[in-house]
């Protein structure tokens, strides 16, 4: 068995152990205090780097109920500065969604396995298309993806650094690549067109101090102002890499090395933990925060469907068996995070029961 094999089975242990049959629970808020403004000091981090051993990815499974209502309790900034934090209880119930998951026969396509590598979306049509239309830039530098019609998933650490907000996000914006006619020639350009965001929420398992960043978390949510004309992404609870097709990963980004294009890319998963996605996909500063997708079969409309199962959010050293690893990592989408994410986009939680 290679080094690589190793790192696998250690990260899967972890998912099996963790993860397996957790239902889509109830996310009920309790109280919501006002705190005070936050000081947008902190410089922003367009490239996380954190360091991991096995210890640290298995952690997270010996968490009880409690532990978890700490970490998804949540700040929420508004355009004016203010700030509430908002407390949660957890109420675990039976899901279809969970079942769904487990039951089902998997069924797998024919796939093409290419060169790995990131491909630049060039041409109007292909950028306006569904789904890189769904691709937005965040004004502190990073990427989201719409996932409702005024709703931003990113990375958290592209808002906050653990401790205080980073600069820039207190006038946050989200900007759309928009191809408009350029003066006098008539010919058509790409120009980004930037949208207010009046409220930005972070859950409370990110904000636990610079010294205690964990990239588990790593998530945040962005409202906008005003409804958006693309289609957005579904988000589902992700499942195992075996349920996607080809067990593969897809993200798109704005990568600081080529300014103005958008860069899709996609890649096998390597290994995965309750909360992490393990994988190779070529990524470069300003990628932090895409939404990463993959085709999950839809029990209810018999298809596979692009669906959004977790957030791009860096990269990590995973120390296994003695040796060092480096992967870049997304976090992904648990049953707690996805019932967190479809509450502060749908405002009621026995709304999200049913997704």
């Amino acid at each position: 068995m290679t080094c690589c094999q190793v790192v696998a089975v250690v990260l899967l242990s972890f998912l099996h152990s963790a993860a397996a049959g957790d239902p889509i629970p109830a996310l009920v808020p309790q109280s919501t205090l006002q705190l005070a403004k936050p000081r947008f000091l902190a410089q922003p981090v367009l490239e996380l780097m954190t360091r991991c051993d096995e210890a640290c990815a298995q952690q997270e499974a010996a968490l009880v109920p409690q532990d978890f209502q700490e970490y998804l309790s949540y700040e929420t900034v508004y355009a004016n500065g203010t700030r509430t934090l908002t407390t949660v209880e957890l109420s675990l119930q039976e899901s279809g969604l969970e079942r769904r998951w487990q039951r089902r026969r998997v069924r797998r396509k024919r796939q093409i396995y290419g060169i790995d590598g990131r491909f630049s979306i060039s041409g109007n049509h292909f950028l306006m298309d569904y789904p890189f239309s769904a691709t937005v830039k965040i004004s502190t530098g990073c990427t989201g993806v719409l996932v409702s019609e005024r709703h931003v998933l990113t990375a958290a650490h592209c808002i906050h650094d653990g401790k205080d907000y980073v600069k820039g996000a207190k006038k946050i914006k989200v900007g759309f690549l928009t191809p408009v006619q350029s003066a006098g020639n008539g010919t058509e350009r790409l120009a980004m067109r930037w949208a207010r965001v009046q409220r930005t929420l972070v859950p409370k398992g990110w904000i636990r101090g610079p010294n205690s960043v964990s990239m588990d978390y790593d998530y945040a949510l962005l409202e906008l102002r005003r409804p958006h004309q693309r289609s957005p992404m579904k988000l589902t609870v992700a499942p195992a890499a075996e349920e996607m097709a080809g067990k593969r990963i897809h993200f798109s980004g704005f990568d600081s090395d080529r300014p103005g294009e958008l860069v899709y890319r996609f890649c096998g998963v390597e290994g995965e933990t309750v909360h992490l996605i393990y994988q190779h996909c070529d990524a470069r500063p300003g990628a932090s925060g895409s939404g990463v997708y993959g085709k999950v079969w839809d029990p209810v409309q018999h298809k596979w469907e692009r669906k959004v199962i977790g957030v791009f959010s860096g990269h990590q050293w995973l120390e296994v068996a003695g040796e060092q690893h480096h992967y870049n990592v997304a976090v992904r989408l648990t049953a707690l995070k996805f019932a967190q994410i479809c509450y502060w986009i749908k405002g009621d939680y026995k709304n999200c029961q049913n997704e």
